[in-house]
């Protein structure tokens, strides 16, 4: 049967042209192909890419001097040399916390019951002033304790709606700072708000001031609106391209009280965050900016620390099971990498609720490291084939087949997946396993395709490359982990979403992609890799690395601008959910990618992980 592989509806054209005629373009459209995979070139080719590797000793026969004895060639084999984990077995399992208890519990019970007065208080005075009302959603969102306020948020924000946005007629009255704010929140909540909302924003931006606080917020949350795009949406390109500009450009004038919250949001925009690094960032400087509600600020203090209480939890289970793996010992070759992982997890969903998605995500996550070195760093062509093929059939008696290393790999992982697909059975009555088992398999046919081409030499199109490497980040894969993760979900929802989820696991998949490549893709050129999408775009059309990184940057921005009205038009809240999911991967991946190799450099992100597991908030 014809396989699936997908590729841009245009020709990718010369940097220098592309960037002038194709501002806005399809990703991805599917086509059929028989062999997605490219001829395989001789071997001898990739050894001249090899910059480290290792020779494994030669088996001899027993009697190396009789003329039938056969001298076996040495096995040539990578490194990535891969630093060790900062955080150890023992370091995990002696976190503890006061955090916890009857007294603690009391307090948050006492400080919540404050916060909805507050709210109730808001949503009488809405009329008469709804921008204070918004403000103070964004608060707690951004403060991280919006989870115990849904349904009050949600009443506030209908009311705004019904008496603000609905209506032409309504918008040309309103504040700039009103517009921007409320459009902001209301796409996040999925009511539709049109870009024609901002028609006339050069108008009102005449005569700002960077000098004048109340004019930097209005210019601050046009830029941070702007993200919620769709594609085609000019005016919101308009609206983008001139507050960038003018925040960059003017950052030395601003005034102190904002500028921290400046250089924050032109360093990644608050949409492409991740919720809980958001809310540890943004508890320190709210504390001190003016007007900090004590309330506010004690509540986000006491909850960030309790939910912290249950990740420990959390990683502390992880932990246990990845010791059991003696994956860490037995895999030297493979990363040590078991708190990255549980970060990943904490991306995708922090909410106390989700802790059994944490820990199945963090083993998934675990394996997904491991076995991608096992193709990327030491397996042969030979070996990653028949380890390709146990994978596809999902048979335990294939093993023995495998070489020792592959043996150790797969029994962990296959028990593991087996253990899950069984509590999800037990919990939901929904037998995912067969769902799962597809999914690996085609991750791992993708990871094949990627090994023969780095052995082989080849270098693919960025058309190609995408086709394939949209399966090798896994996206479908985890998606598929969490939605089974998730208890409440009856099968005919899970079933109507795979069914919807093509777009969005297509379009999830190219920026998690593209973030990590823009990232990585020179250390690993660098030890001899298979090339990455820069690579790909500059030998296909000549451009400049400096080139190529602006146009894969303008691929995920056009990219994200499409997973924004994949959600926009979920027809289900289930599914709403799910491409929430699907957005807290790409938000987790531009955290673990955005200074770096966070994943594969542990010291990038150690002072994220410690103030997020390791270091209550202090204060309170």
């Amino acid at each position: 049967m014809a396989s699936i592989v997908w590729f841009f509806s245009a020709p990718v054209l010369p940097y220098r042209k592309s960037l002038a005629t194709n501002r806005r373009f399809d990703i991805c459209k599917p086509i059929y192909s028989s062999n997605p995979s490219s001829p395989v070139l001789p071997f001898r080719k990739s050894l001249a890419r090899n910059r480290r590797f290792d020779i494994c000793k030669p088996i001899h026969s027993s009697n190396p001097s009789s003329p039938d004895s056969i001298a076996v060639e040495p096995t040539i084999r990578r490194t990535a040399n891969f630093e060790s984990s900062l955080w150890s077995y023992d370091h995990i399992q002696s976190l503890s916390t006061k955090y916890i208890g009857g007294d603690y519990e009391a307090r948050r019970h006492t400080l919540k019951g404050v916060v909805k007065t507050m709210i109730q208080h808001c949503q009488t005075s809405i009329v008469d002033n709804p921008l204070s009302s918004l403000e103070l959603v964004d608060k707690l969102q951004r403060l991280g304790i919006s989870h115990h306020f849904e349904d009050e948020i949600r009443d506030v924000l209908e009311i705004v709606y019904n008496n603000y946005y609905n209506s032409h007629d309504k918008w040309s009255k309103m504040d700039l700072n009103l517009k921007a704010l409320g459009f902001r929140l209301l796409r996040q909540h999925d009511y539709p708000v049109p870009q024609e909302i901002f028609s006339n924003f050069e108008d009102n931006i005449q005569n700002v001031n960077p000098c004048s606080h109340e004019d930097m917020v209005r210019i601050l949350n046009l830029y941070e609106a702007s993200y919620h795009s769709f594609e085609d949406e000019n005016i919101l390109d308009d609206v983008k391209d001139f507050t960038t500009k003018y925040l960059t450009e003017n950052l030395e004038k601003i005034d102190e009280s904002i500028s921290s919250f400046v250089s924050h949001a032109l360093e990644l925009p608050l949409h492409w965050r991740v919720p809980r690094v958001e809310a540890r960032w943004f508890i320190d400087a709210y504390e001190i900016s003016s007007g900090m509600n004590p309330t506010l600020i004690e509540l986000a203090k006491l909850d960030f620390n309790m939910v912290q209480a249950i990740h420990h939890e959390d990683l502390k289970y992880a932990s246990r099971w990845w010791e059991n793996t003696c994956w860490a010992t037995k895999l030297p070759f493979t990363r040590d990498r078991l708190v990255e992982n549980f970060l990943w997890s904490v991306g995708f969903s922090y909410l106390p609720r989700f802790s059994l998605g944490r820990r199945n995500l963090t083993k998934v996550n675990a394996i997904l490291t491991t076995i991608d070195d096992v193709y990327d760093v030491y397996g042969t062509v030979d070996e990653l084939e028949q380890f390709t093929d146990v994978i596809c059939r999902w048979d335990i008696n294939a093993v023995q087949e495998l070489p020792d290393y592959m043996k150790i790999s797969f029994l962990a992982f296959y028990n593991a997946v087996n253990e899950m697909a069984y509590n999800t059975l037990t919990n939901t009555g929904f037998f995912c396993l067969p769902y799962l088992k597809k999914a690996w398999a085609e991750w791992s046919k993708a990871g094949l395709v990627e090994a023969k081409w780095y052995h082989s030499g080849y270098t693919p199109t960025l058309q190609e490359y995408l086709n394939n490497a949209c399966e090798t980040i896994a996206c479908e894969l985890i998606l598929a982990h969490i939605m089974f993760s998730i208890s409440a979900v009856s099968n005919e929802e899970i079933l109507q979403c795979f069914e919807s989820s093509e777009n969005v696991i297509r379009y999830s998949a190219i920026i998690f992609r593209l973030v990590d490549d823009l990232a990585t893709s020179s250390d690993e050129i660098a030890r001899g890799d298979t090339p990455k999408a820069v690579q790909c775009y500059m030998h296909e059309s000549g451009a400049s690395e400096a080139e190529a990184r602006t146009y894969i940057k303008m691929m995920m921005d056009e990219t994200w601008k499409k997973l924004n009205k994949e959600r926009a038009h979920a027809n289900s809240q289930f599914f709403r959910e799910y491409i929430n999911y699907a957005a807290d991967v790409v938000r987790t991946a531009q955290l673990m990618y955005g200074k770096g190799d966070g994943h594969g450099s542990p010291y990038i992100l150690k002072d994220v992980i410690s103030s997020l597991f390791f270091n209550p908030v202090q204060g309170i």
